[in-house]
Protein backbone atom coordinates (compact mmCIF):
# COMPACT_ATOMS: atom_id res chain seq x y z
CA UNK A 1 0.00 0.00 0.00
CA UNK A 2 2.74 2.59 1.15
CA UNK A 3 4.95 1.21 -2.35
CA UNK A 4 1.06 2.86 -4.19
CA UNK A 5 1.22 6.13 -2.24
CA UNK A 6 4.72 7.01 -3.27
CA UNK A 7 4.31 5.97 -6.61
CA UNK A 8 0.95 7.73 -7.41
CA UNK A 9 2.76 10.87 -5.52
CA UNK A 10 5.68 10.77 -7.75
CA UNK A 11 3.75 10.55 -10.76
CA UNK A 12 1.93 13.52 -9.75
CA UNK A 13 4.95 15.34 -9.64
CA UNK A 14 6.04 14.36 -12.90
CA UNK A 15 2.64 14.90 -14.68
CA UNK A 16 3.20 18.54 -14.81
CA UNK A 17 6.51 18.08 -16.36
CA UNK A 18 5.40 15.67 -18.82
CA UNK A 19 2.41 17.86 -20.12
CA UNK A 20 4.91 21.01 -20.61
CA UNK A 21 6.90 21.87 -23.15
CA UNK A 22 10.28 21.75 -23.49
CA UNK A 23 13.13 24.04 -24.71
CA UNK A 24 16.82 23.47 -25.15
CA UNK A 25 19.32 26.44 -25.34
CA UNK A 26 22.34 26.40 -27.07
CA UNK A 27 24.02 26.97 -23.29
CA UNK A 28 23.05 23.57 -22.04
CA UNK A 29 19.64 25.56 -20.20
CA UNK A 30 16.09 23.56 -20.53
CA UNK A 31 13.08 25.10 -19.79
CA UNK A 32 9.27 23.99 -18.72
CA UNK A 33 6.23 25.68 -19.62
CA UNK A 34 3.69 26.10 -22.54
CA UNK A 35 5.14 27.51 -26.17
CA UNK A 36 2.85 30.54 -26.84
CA UNK A 37 4.60 32.47 -30.47
CA UNK A 38 7.95 32.92 -31.48
CA UNK A 39 8.29 35.45 -34.58
CA UNK A 40 11.38 34.22 -35.24
CA UNK A 41 13.67 36.34 -33.28
CA UNK A 42 11.79 35.85 -29.90
CA UNK A 43 10.84 32.89 -28.66
CA UNK A 44 7.78 33.98 -25.72
CA UNK A 45 7.59 30.82 -23.29
CA UNK A 46 4.08 31.17 -20.48
CA UNK A 47 5.75 29.28 -17.33
CA UNK A 48 3.77 29.14 -13.89
CA UNK A 49 6.87 30.63 -12.04
CA UNK A 50 7.38 33.43 -14.50
CA UNK A 51 4.34 34.25 -16.40
CA UNK A 52 5.69 35.05 -20.21
CA UNK A 53 9.35 35.10 -20.50
CA UNK A 54 10.87 36.01 -23.69
CA UNK A 55 13.73 33.77 -25.05
CA UNK A 56 16.18 34.85 -27.88
CA UNK A 57 15.57 32.51 -30.76
CA UNK A 58 18.91 32.41 -32.13
CA UNK A 59 20.03 30.64 -28.24
CA UNK A 60 16.93 28.02 -29.44
CA UNK A 61 18.99 24.72 -29.73
CA UNK A 62 15.75 22.14 -29.33
CA UNK A 63 11.58 22.11 -28.74
CA UNK A 64 9.68 19.22 -27.44
CA UNK A 65 5.55 19.89 -27.38
CA UNK A 66 2.50 18.52 -26.36
CA UNK A 67 0.76 20.59 -27.57
CA UNK A 68 -0.29 21.20 -31.72
CA UNK A 69 2.20 24.10 -32.77
CA UNK A 70 1.78 25.89 -36.45
CA UNK A 71 5.26 26.55 -37.54
CA UNK A 72 5.65 28.94 -40.88
CA UNK A 73 8.94 27.97 -42.71
CA UNK A 74 11.45 30.55 -44.27
CA UNK A 75 9.81 29.07 -48.09
CA UNK A 76 6.59 29.33 -47.04
CA UNK A 77 5.34 26.27 -45.66
CA UNK A 78 2.94 26.01 -42.57
CA UNK A 79 3.39 23.06 -40.66
CA UNK A 80 1.37 22.03 -37.59
CA UNK A 81 1.84 19.02 -35.29
CA UNK A 82 3.28 18.29 -32.26
CA UNK A 83 7.26 18.91 -32.14
CA UNK A 84 10.33 17.02 -31.18
CA UNK A 85 14.01 17.09 -31.69
CA UNK A 86 16.58 14.53 -32.67
CA UNK A 87 19.91 15.42 -33.71
CA UNK A 88 19.69 18.95 -33.50
CA UNK A 89 16.85 18.89 -35.97
CA UNK A 90 12.91 19.99 -35.54
CA UNK A 91 10.59 17.08 -36.48
CA UNK A 92 6.81 17.93 -36.65
CA UNK A 93 4.37 14.81 -36.39
CA UNK A 94 1.41 16.26 -39.06
CA UNK A 95 -1.67 14.59 -39.86
CA UNK A 96 0.17 13.43 -43.04
CA UNK A 97 3.56 12.34 -41.77
CA UNK A 98 6.63 13.44 -39.85
CA UNK A 99 8.13 16.46 -41.46
CA UNK A 100 11.99 17.52 -40.35
CA UNK A 101 13.04 20.83 -40.46
CA UNK A 102 16.14 23.22 -38.89
CA UNK A 103 15.57 25.38 -35.78
CA UNK A 104 17.18 27.79 -38.21
CA UNK A 105 14.68 27.33 -40.84
CA UNK A 106 11.73 28.24 -38.53
CA UNK A 107 9.95 32.05 -39.21
CA UNK A 108 7.43 32.22 -36.95
CA UNK A 109 5.77 29.69 -34.14
CA UNK A 110 1.87 29.96 -33.25
CA UNK A 111 0.50 28.00 -30.50
CA UNK A 112 -3.35 27.03 -30.64
CA UNK A 113 -4.71 29.92 -29.32
CA UNK A 114 -2.13 32.78 -31.01
CA UNK A 115 -3.26 30.71 -34.17
CA UNK A 116 -6.78 31.56 -33.37
CA UNK A 117 -5.98 35.07 -33.01
CA UNK A 118 -4.04 34.75 -35.90
CA UNK A 119 -6.72 33.21 -38.38
CA UNK A 120 -9.18 36.32 -37.37
CA UNK A 121 -6.97 38.67 -38.41
CA UNK A 122 -6.73 37.06 -41.46
CA UNK A 123 -10.60 36.51 -41.66
CA UNK A 124 -11.92 39.26 -39.27
CA UNK A 125 -15.97 39.96 -39.22
CA UNK A 126 -17.00 42.93 -40.75
CA UNK A 127 -17.88 44.42 -37.68
CA UNK A 128 -14.48 43.34 -36.03
CA UNK A 129 -10.74 44.79 -36.18
CA UNK A 130 -12.11 48.86 -36.40
CA UNK A 131 -10.20 51.63 -35.10
CA UNK A 132 -11.66 55.25 -34.27
CA UNK A 133 -12.00 58.85 -33.36
CA UNK A 134 -14.24 61.32 -32.95
CA UNK A 135 -13.28 64.87 -32.92
CA UNK A 136 -15.57 67.80 -31.88
CA UNK A 137 -15.21 71.29 -30.99
CA UNK A 138 -17.62 74.17 -30.24
CA UNK A 139 -17.61 77.99 -29.25
CA UNK A 140 -20.20 80.27 -27.86
CA UNK A 141 -19.98 84.18 -26.82
CA UNK A 142 -22.67 86.49 -25.63
CA UNK A 143 -22.72 89.77 -24.86
CA UNK A 144 -20.83 92.45 -26.96
CA UNK A 145 -20.65 89.06 -30.01
CA UNK A 146 -22.81 86.59 -30.56
CA UNK A 147 -21.38 83.90 -32.45
CA UNK A 148 -21.95 79.69 -32.47
CA UNK A 149 -19.17 77.91 -34.15
CA UNK A 150 -19.19 73.59 -33.91
CA UNK A 151 -17.23 71.19 -35.73
CA UNK A 152 -17.62 67.75 -35.50
CA UNK A 153 -15.77 64.92 -37.56
CA UNK A 154 -15.50 61.39 -37.43
CA UNK A 155 -13.05 58.70 -38.80
CA UNK A 156 -12.58 54.69 -38.71
CA UNK A 157 -10.32 52.57 -39.88
CA UNK A 158 -9.91 48.82 -40.32
CA UNK A 159 -7.09 46.89 -41.40
CA UNK A 160 -6.04 43.39 -41.95
CA UNK A 161 -3.26 41.85 -43.56
CA UNK A 162 -4.40 42.26 -47.56
CA UNK A 163 -6.96 44.50 -47.14
CA UNK A 164 -7.89 48.27 -45.38
CA UNK A 165 -11.50 50.02 -45.43
CA UNK A 166 -11.51 53.80 -43.81
CA UNK A 167 -14.54 56.18 -43.25
CA UNK A 168 -15.06 59.38 -42.55
CA UNK A 169 -17.53 62.38 -42.34
CA UNK A 170 -17.01 65.63 -40.88
CA UNK A 171 -19.26 68.99 -40.62
CA UNK A 172 -18.63 72.67 -39.53
CA UNK A 173 -21.40 75.20 -38.47
CA UNK A 174 -20.69 79.04 -37.88
CA UNK A 175 -23.44 81.32 -37.17
CA UNK A 176 -23.25 85.00 -36.26
CA UNK A 177 -26.73 85.65 -33.67
CA UNK A 178 -26.28 89.35 -34.06
CA UNK A 179 -29.03 91.73 -34.80
CA UNK A 180 -28.66 92.28 -38.57
CA UNK A 181 -25.40 90.28 -39.28
CA UNK A 182 -24.88 89.74 -42.60
CA UNK A 183 -24.34 86.98 -43.26
CA UNK A 184 -25.81 85.56 -40.34
CA UNK A 185 -24.41 81.84 -41.23
CA UNK A 186 -20.73 81.88 -41.70
CA UNK A 187 -19.64 78.25 -42.13
CA UNK A 188 -21.95 75.43 -43.22
CA UNK A 189 -20.52 72.82 -44.53
CA UNK A 190 -20.80 68.46 -44.29
CA UNK A 191 -18.63 65.63 -46.16
CA UNK A 192 -17.92 62.45 -45.78
CA UNK A 193 -16.33 59.14 -47.84
CA UNK A 194 -14.90 55.90 -47.58
CA UNK A 195 -11.56 54.16 -49.28
CA UNK A 196 -11.11 50.58 -49.96
CA UNK A 197 -7.44 49.24 -49.91
CA UNK A 198 -6.45 46.10 -51.34
CA UNK A 199 -2.43 44.55 -51.62
CA UNK A 200 -1.94 43.31 -54.86
CA UNK A 201 1.48 42.78 -54.90
CA UNK A 202 4.60 43.17 -53.10
CA UNK A 203 4.23 47.09 -52.45
CA UNK A 204 1.13 47.43 -54.84
CA UNK A 205 -2.30 48.16 -54.09
CA UNK A 206 -5.60 48.76 -56.09
CA UNK A 207 -8.09 51.03 -54.25
CA UNK A 208 -11.87 52.46 -54.78
CA UNK A 209 -13.41 55.64 -52.86
CA UNK A 210 -15.89 57.35 -52.91
CA UNK A 211 -16.87 60.98 -51.17
CA UNK A 212 -19.64 63.72 -50.74
CA UNK A 213 -19.29 66.94 -50.00
CA UNK A 214 -21.82 69.92 -49.53
CA UNK A 215 -20.97 73.78 -49.19
CA UNK A 216 -24.10 75.88 -48.45
CA UNK A 217 -22.32 79.29 -49.11
CA UNK A 218 -20.90 77.99 -52.26
CA UNK A 219 -24.43 77.42 -53.12
CA UNK A 220 -23.06 73.54 -53.70
CA UNK A 221 -25.91 71.00 -52.32
CA UNK A 222 -23.46 67.69 -53.23
CA UNK A 223 -20.43 67.09 -54.71
CA UNK A 224 -20.07 63.12 -55.46
CA UNK A 225 -17.25 61.55 -56.67
CA UNK A 226 -16.79 57.97 -57.19
CA UNK A 227 -13.30 56.78 -58.47
CA UNK A 228 -10.81 53.78 -58.28
CA UNK A 229 -7.31 53.04 -59.36
CA UNK A 230 -3.49 51.96 -58.19
CA UNK A 231 -1.34 53.07 -55.24
CA UNK A 232 1.70 52.22 -53.92
CA UNK A 233 3.60 51.88 -50.48
CA UNK A 234 6.66 54.17 -50.89
CA UNK A 235 7.20 54.10 -47.11
CA UNK A 236 5.60 51.61 -45.10
CA UNK A 237 6.95 50.84 -41.72
CA UNK A 238 5.93 51.15 -38.05
CA UNK A 239 6.25 54.65 -37.76
CA UNK A 240 5.43 55.95 -41.59
CA UNK A 241 3.72 55.05 -44.37
CA UNK A 242 3.65 56.80 -47.51
CA UNK A 243 1.08 56.21 -50.08
CA UNK A 244 1.05 57.14 -54.07
CA UNK A 245 -2.23 57.29 -55.81
CA UNK A 246 -2.80 57.10 -59.22
CA UNK A 247 -6.62 56.73 -61.12
CA UNK A 248 -9.79 57.98 -62.47
CA UNK A 249 -13.03 59.45 -61.07
CA UNK A 250 -16.26 60.21 -62.12
CA UNK A 251 -18.01 63.58 -60.47
CA UNK A 252 -21.60 64.90 -60.15
CA UNK A 253 -21.98 68.32 -59.12
CA UNK A 254 -25.59 69.96 -57.66
CA UNK A 255 -25.61 73.54 -57.46
CA UNK A 256 -28.34 75.95 -56.75
CA UNK A 257 -28.13 77.59 -60.31
CA UNK A 258 -26.90 74.95 -62.36
CA UNK A 259 -25.04 70.89 -62.68
CA UNK A 260 -22.20 69.69 -64.14
CA UNK A 261 -20.80 65.94 -64.71
CA UNK A 262 -17.39 65.49 -65.19
CA UNK A 263 -14.33 62.61 -65.50
CA UNK A 264 -11.18 63.75 -63.74
CA UNK A 265 -7.98 62.01 -62.89
CA UNK A 266 -6.67 61.11 -59.30
CA UNK A 267 -3.33 62.16 -58.14
CA UNK A 268 -2.45 62.07 -54.65
CA UNK A 269 -0.52 61.02 -51.61
CA UNK A 270 -1.27 60.39 -48.19
CA UNK A 271 0.56 60.44 -45.35
CA UNK A 272 0.89 58.86 -41.65
CA UNK A 273 3.72 59.78 -39.45
CA UNK A 274 4.23 58.99 -35.87
CA UNK A 275 5.89 61.64 -34.21
CA UNK A 276 7.64 60.39 -30.45
CA UNK A 277 5.32 58.18 -28.46
CA UNK A 278 1.81 60.26 -28.44
CA UNK A 279 1.36 62.59 -31.94
CA UNK A 280 0.12 61.14 -34.83
CA UNK A 281 0.13 63.02 -37.98
CA UNK A 282 -1.99 62.53 -40.77
CA UNK A 283 -1.59 64.88 -44.49
CA UNK A 284 -3.53 64.20 -48.04
CA UNK A 285 -2.83 66.05 -50.97
CA UNK A 286 -4.94 65.28 -53.80
CA UNK A 287 -5.40 66.60 -57.64
CA UNK A 288 -8.21 66.41 -59.82
CA UNK A 289 -7.54 67.58 -63.51
CA UNK A 290 -10.81 67.52 -65.35
CA UNK A 291 -10.45 65.32 -68.67
CA UNK A 292 -13.74 67.36 -69.90
CA UNK A 293 -12.13 71.02 -69.30
CA UNK A 294 -8.52 71.96 -69.89
CA UNK A 295 -6.97 73.66 -67.43
CA UNK A 296 -9.90 73.33 -64.72
CA UNK A 297 -9.45 71.28 -61.45
CA UNK A 298 -10.09 70.66 -58.33
CA UNK A 299 -7.35 70.14 -55.23
CA UNK A 300 -7.60 69.15 -51.90
CA UNK A 301 -5.43 69.47 -48.72
CA UNK A 302 -5.90 68.17 -45.51
CA UNK A 303 -3.56 68.36 -42.49
CA UNK A 304 -4.12 67.24 -38.96
CA UNK A 305 -2.60 66.04 -35.66
CA UNK A 306 -3.50 63.82 -33.03
CA UNK A 307 -2.08 64.09 -29.36
CA UNK A 308 -3.05 61.68 -27.16
CA UNK A 309 -3.55 62.53 -23.39
CA UNK A 310 -4.79 59.46 -22.43
CA UNK A 311 -5.56 56.43 -23.36
CA UNK A 312 -8.88 57.16 -25.25
CA UNK A 313 -8.25 60.93 -24.90
CA UNK A 314 -6.56 63.41 -27.06
CA UNK A 315 -6.24 66.89 -28.63
CA UNK A 316 -6.43 67.18 -32.23
CA UNK A 317 -6.06 70.10 -34.94
CA UNK A 318 -6.82 70.25 -38.11
CA UNK A 319 -6.29 72.50 -41.40
CA UNK A 320 -8.29 71.79 -44.77
CA UNK A 321 -8.32 73.69 -48.20
CA UNK A 322 -10.26 73.30 -50.86
CA UNK A 323 -9.54 74.58 -54.54
CA UNK A 324 -11.77 74.40 -57.56
CA UNK A 325 -10.81 76.57 -60.66
CA UNK A 326 -14.06 77.40 -61.61
CA UNK A 327 -17.02 77.68 -59.00
CA UNK A 328 -20.33 79.58 -59.39
CA UNK A 329 -20.27 83.32 -60.30
CA UNK A 330 -19.42 85.21 -57.39
CA UNK A 331 -17.89 82.28 -55.55
CA UNK A 332 -14.74 82.19 -54.17
CA UNK A 333 -12.55 79.53 -55.69
CA UNK A 334 -11.03 78.40 -52.12
CA UNK A 335 -12.46 77.43 -48.48
CA UNK A 336 -10.00 76.76 -45.73
CA UNK A 337 -10.62 75.46 -42.77
CA UNK A 338 -9.25 75.22 -39.27
CA UNK A 339 -10.42 73.53 -35.99
CA UNK A 340 -8.85 71.86 -32.80
CA UNK A 341 -10.71 70.08 -30.31
CA UNK A 342 -10.88 66.85 -28.35
CA UNK A 343 -10.56 63.60 -30.03
CA UNK A 344 -12.24 60.70 -28.18
CA UNK A 345 -10.82 56.91 -29.93
CA UNK A 346 -12.79 53.78 -29.88
CA UNK A 347 -11.88 50.33 -30.95
CA UNK A 348 -8.26 48.36 -30.37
Amino acid sequence: MRTLVTLACGLMTLCPHALADQVWLSNGDRLSGTIVKSDGKTLVLHTSYADDIGLDWSAVKGIQSDQKLHLVLQDGRTLAGEVSTSDGRLEVATSSGTVESSVSAVKAVRGEKEESSYEKTLHPGLLEGWKSGLNAGFALTRGNSETRNLSIAFVATRQTLRDKLGVYSDAIYAANDAAGAVPATTANTAGGGFRYDHDIRGKLFGYAAADFFSDALQTLNLRSVFGGGAGYHAIKNDRTTLDLLAGLNYTHESYDAFTRNLAALTLGEELIHKLGQSTVLNQRLAFYPDLNSAGDFRGTFDFDTVTKISKRLGWQNSFSDIYVTNPPPGKRQNDVVLTTGLNVSFGE
